[in-house]
């Protein structure tokens, strides 16, 4: 082992696809069984690193950004102009 990274370690994938970690390196890493890993293709490789937990709203320069993934039959059309609306009616109120 060189600064931490295993060299050398041969994985296998298996007929149904799948590549087992070697239980060293899962626990180095903290990874768990049915954590979310992502797949990124490189030009020497594949690298593969846990799915970053990120909250579902943030606030950029003041405004509530969602960054998740919409629900299926979400109706976002009409979130976004329920939204607007209120923002307009409040908008006209501060200049009464």
């Amino acid at each position: 082992m060189a600064c931490g990274i295993l060299h050398g370690m041969t994985l296998r994938i298996d007929k149904s696809g799948r590549i087992v970690v070697p239980k060293a390196i899962r626990e180095r890493l903290g990874l768990k069984p049915r954590m979310a890993l992502e797949a990124l293709e490189q030009p020497g490789g594949i690298l593969l690193r846990p799915v970053a937990q990120r909250p579902p709203m943030v606030k950029v320069e003041g405004l509530w950004v969602h960054q998740g993934v919409a629900q299926p039959g979400a109706a976002w059309d009409r979130a976004l102009e329920d939204m607007r609306e209120e923002r307009i009616q409040s908008v006209l109120k501060a200049n009464w």
